[in-house]
């Protein structure tokens, strides 16, 4: 066993708990000696590698049943390794920190450098002292162009730490989903060959549909939320109405608005002024997109209520 520990960079002690587990064989007994072959070094270097992986040694246990039964486990490292190869094209760069600081304004600032580091945006290289791994060169250009328009780095940093814990959560939805629906069939029992090379297939296929989904789902967000903030920080007067509607103005100070009175063009519409608090506080009830159509809708509401009221007095 010594020899083996010594040779599989294991320890004893944990050899001998893997055997406890039966996660390894035991060895052959030769009078007093135990005797341990290759296929035990190989048994333990393929435990090692799905620690590595990130499986449970309960988990493994099931797969090196799977293997004994003679059903393989290549399928299933395929599936692996389909899963743990990166996600997106993107391609690492290097950049020195002369270069660093050249892209941040020419100034040095240790701070924000190792917050960088802390949040892995940029590596050390022990090789290379004054040189970085940049994993996501975009990532990192983006924020080059948030502190150029004058948001601090510190700042930046900040808010990627709030995106991230939101993106992490995103994910992990996102992997609900398709566990539940898609890939259960194949995580409840230890899978075949083909089964695992099925489910690699699936991973391929589903892998760009989180990006494409969450791009979309980020292109209409910003575009609704951007025209509310400026409208809400720029105080525009002007507001989207349905189509065939003229769009309603906010004033200052536009006073009550008018009864209205017999139209001969009933149907036809026209803006209105209406008190720009107003307008604000329609906007955060049901949305810019719904305006026109609530003060339309509750216009109406109050000229039939005042209808039937003096209808009622005339009674």
């Amino acid at each position: 066993m010594e020899d083996l520990a010594r040779h599989s960079g294991a320890t004893v002690r944990t050899i001998r708990g893997y055997q406890d587990r039966g996660l390894l064989p035991r060895p052959e007994r030769r009078g007093r000696a135990n005797v341990y072959r290759d296929t035990h070094l190989s048994r333990l270097r393929q435990i090692a590698g799905l620690l590595d992986r990130g499986y449970t040694l309960a988990s493994i246990k099931e797969l090196l049943e799977a293997w004994d039964a003679g059903r393989g486990l290549g399928g299933v490292l395929g599936l692996v390794a389909e899963v743990e190869r990166p996600w997106s094209d993107e391609e690492a760069a290097r950049m020195t920190r002369a270069e660093l600081n050249e892209k941040f304004g020419g100034t040095r600032d240790d701070a924000a450098v190792e917050d960088a580091v802390e949040l892995g945006v940029l590596v050390r290289l022990p090789e290379t002292p004054d040189e970085f791994l940049v994993p996501s060169p975009q990532e990192l250009a983006v924020a080059a162009e948030l502190h150029a328009a004058g948001v601090p780095l510190l700042a930046i940093s900040g808010h990627l730490r709030e995106l991230r814990a939101q993106v992490e959560h995103i994910a992990g939805r996102f992997l609900d989903f398709t566990t539940e629906y898609v890939f259960q069939q194949y995580l409840d029992h230890p899978p075949t060959d083909a089964e695992a090379t099925e489910a690699a297939s699936l991973v391929r296929r589903l892998r760009p549909l989180a990006q494409q989904t969450v791009d979309a789902e980020l292109a209409r967000a910003m575009r609704a939320l951007a025209t509310r903030y400026l409208r809400h920080h720029l105080g525009e007067a002007a507001i989207s109405a349905p189509a065939g509607a003229a769009p309603a103005t906010t004033s200052p100070d536009p006073g009550p608005v008018p009864p209205p009175g017999p139209d001969p063009a009933a149907d036809a519409a026209e803006p209105v002024p209406l008190p720009a608090a107003t307008v604000r506080a329609v906007r955060e009830l049901v949305g810019a997109e719904h305006i026109a159509a609530f003060i339309a809708a509750a216009a109406e509401r109050e000229v039939r209520a005042r209808t039937m009221d003096a209808l009622a007095t005339r009674r």
